[in-house]
């Protein structure tokens, strides 16, 4: 048997309760929701599209595959632009933490618009036409993708500390800003190293 006491108290929490499910939805724009987190994603994938079995020994004239992914977690549709380039373990890669990207040239570029949520992958089959000199450099001359050519003519330093010749195929990730009307580094950027030092 419930005494009076326990009978107030079972009262007051019911009352409480029907007050605040009475309330909530007036009171619910006042209330701070907790922020979804903004974000693009670029990624690389290898030949069997998954995060493994990427090329790295590479010879002249050999196909290679890779998948270039990139993911749109911007709350809102978005217009991107992906930068290839390629440079040496003497040259700079993009400073994402200093808003600085390369300053290396563009090599070839893809345009992508993806609403919020929507991922594009492209498949990458790419080669590579380069020569080794007497004197112990290597030229890079060519980079093939998807049979489109591209003349690169980049000496490739040797690495003494890695004891070869090695280059790095990086993509850039850039958002359409309409405040600048162009588009400006996201701070995002993806590569493979490739060891193209001669074997023979």
């Amino acid at each position: 048997m419930l005494s009076p006491n326990n009978c107030k108290v079972i009262f007051i929490v019911l009352s409480l309760t029907c007050i605040l499910v009475l309330v909530s939805p007036i009171l619910s724009p006042f209330i701070p929701r907790r922020s979804r987190e903004s974000f693009s994603e670029i990624y690389l994938l290898g030949s069997n599209r998954m995060a493994e079995n990427y090329p790295f020994k590479v010879k002249p004239g050999e196909v290679y595959s890779i998948f270039l992914g990139l993911g749109n977690h911007m709350g809102a549709s978005a217009y991107y632009a992906i930068y290839l380039k390629i440079r040496d373990r003497s040259e700079d890669p993009p400073d994402p933490r200093n808003n600085m990207p390369s300053l290396l040239p563009i090599i070839c570029d893809y345009h992508v618009f993806l609403s919020d949520g929507e991922v594009w992958e492209k498949s990458l089959n790419f080669s590579l036409s380069f020569n080794f000199s007497d004197g112990g450099c290597c030229l890079l001359k060519e980079l093939i993708v998807n049979d489109e050519r591209y003349a690169i003519n980049k000496l490739v330093l040797w690495d003494s500390e890695k004891n070869g010749f090695f280059i790095n195929i990086f993509f850039e990730l850039w958002i359409y800003d309409s405040k600048i009307r162009g588009f400006s580094f996201h701070n995002r950027f993806v590569g493979i190293w490739l060891n193209v030092t001669n074997t023979v």
